[in-house]
């Protein structure tokens, strides 16, 4: 479990502390805001589209195999991106890093539930909850102290050694599985990938409200490979993308509850900093300390909800958390210019009291209500509707700042409290939904 958390650490830090980092590395390499945006649009393309792969290759060879050769290539791109002299060369490495978060993210529930017995699994997944909020909160902070005392290249020096200490703890400690007896589907797996590859491309040029002329190519790309992806699996025991699994009510509920709260987050995280400074007259320091209380609020809440969902239904614990999610979303959007330090971290507080209390009941949920022989699947959907939801939840802030310049982070805030009740009302149906197909 420690080598499972420590890997889940790497690859929500590493995105959190290039988003930070981003300016300083486009000034050193010489590239333009524009171009240096593909440093991270990379590492997002290539985890996103190939979730649902590994996943399904964590079914046919084991998990464990999947979870390490995932580290693995983690750990070797960490060491390119450190020894990167240009961007080209940088982006090349984020895209290995990105497939090798990929491999980690989609057969990390999976472990989770092979190690915790069902009675405990909700306290697993909290503590994966716990590693993710702490590590999105600190990622920030960790990028500017090195930044203060270091060139950029250390920020991806870090992962070396933590990279090859998870890498040893975790092949001395990990479940050996057998494989299993079904084939990997190579056509499917690169249509899966020009399926969602285009998807995020499409969100992201949205995001950063690139050509129309791209934006609907991409969408083009992503219906005509998603149609002929799932018409090639209709009938599929195991489906790469789990079609079995969206059949069952809980599962595909559980789906669209995770998709909507990470929507939410989405748009709040890219939203607020803009709100904060534009709205509210904050300076850049105030801000980032005002985005803290989220974080860590999710981080302190995440093992007691786990705990909870061990007694009580993922689906009440979860409506309850999105409906106060709702409320801060609410709050925040309708909250006056000159409110005061306390007011606002009163509502960031509850914001993260809301989404804590989500996170670790639903990824319970997406386990519990799949069968056992289709873990990877449902490990892989987790991490899908984590990654789409907040690259959907950019896109829309974009949307927003186009509609209104002045009042678009009101209006992307009014979205995300939204998206939050919708996920509310998706949790609660889950009270009254047998698990049947």
């Amino acid at each position: 479990m420690v080598a499972i958390l420590l890997s889940i650490a790497l690859a929500t830090l590493d995105t959190a502390i290039a988003n930070t980092a981003l300016p300083a590395i486009a000034a050193d390499l010489k590239a333009s805001p524009a171009a240096s945006v593909w440093i991270i649009n990379a590492y997002q393309l290539a985890a996103v589209a190939t979730l649902l792969p590994f996943a399904a290759l964590g079914g046919v060879l084991g998990q464990r195999k999947v979870y390490l050769g995932g580290l693995m290539l983690f750990v070797l791109s960490s060491a390119l991106c450190t020894f990167s002299w240009s961007l080209e060369t940088l982006t090349i490495a984020r895209v290995l890093q990105g497939l090798g978060a990929s491999a980690i993210m989609s057969v990390n529930a999976g472990l989770i539930s092979s190690i915790f017995p069902p009675e405990r699994l909700g306290r697993g997944l909290g503590m994966n909850a716990l590693v993710v909020g702490t590590s999105f909160s600190i990622g920030p902070t960790i990028a500017s102290l090195v930044l203060s005392v270091a060139s950029w290249p250390w920020l991806f020096a870090i992962n070396l050694p933590i990279g090859v200490f998870a890498l040893v703890f975790a092949w001395n400690s990990l479940p050996v599985v057998k494989p299993g007896s079904l084939t990997f589907d190579r056509v499917t797996a690169l249509l899966n990938v020009l399926t969602f590859g285009a998807l995020i491309f499409a969100l992201s040029q949205a995001a950063q409200l690139g050509s129309l002329a791209g934006v609907l190519i991409a969408l083009a790309v992503f219906l005509v490979c998603g149609a002929a992806m799932i018409k090639r699996e209709t009938g599929h025991p195991a489906p790469m993308f789990p079609l079995d699994l969206l059949k069952r009510p809980m599962f595909a509920l559980s789906a669209l509850t995770a998709f909507c709260s990470f929507a939410t987050q989405g748009l709040a995280f890219v939203s607020l900093p803009f709100f904060f400074e534009a709205t509210l007259g904050r300076d850049p320091v105030q801000t980032g300390f005002l985005m803290t209380p989220w974080s860590v609020v999710v981080a302190m809440i995440a093992p007691f909800a786990g705990r909870m969902s061990d007694r009580y239904q993922p689906g009440l614990l979860g409506g309850i958390g999105l409906a106060l999610l709702c409320c801060g979303m609410i709050s925040l959007a309708t909250m006056p210019a000159d409110a005061s330090v306390v007011a606002i971290a009163a509502r960031m507080v509850l914001c993260g009291i809301g989404f804590g209390f989500f996170q670790a009941p639903n990824q319970k949920a997406l386990m519990t209500s799949a069968p056992r022989s289709r873990s990877s699947g449902a490990s892989g959907t987790i991490a899908t509707a984590r990654l789409i939801g907040q690259a959907t939840g950019a896109a829309l802030v974009a949307l927003s700042f186009g509609i209104s310049s002045e009042h678009g982070p009101v209006l992307a805030l009014s979205i995300g409290a939204g998206f939050a009740a919708v996920g509310s009302i998706a949790s609660g149906l889950r009270l009254v939904t047998r698990n049947a197909v």
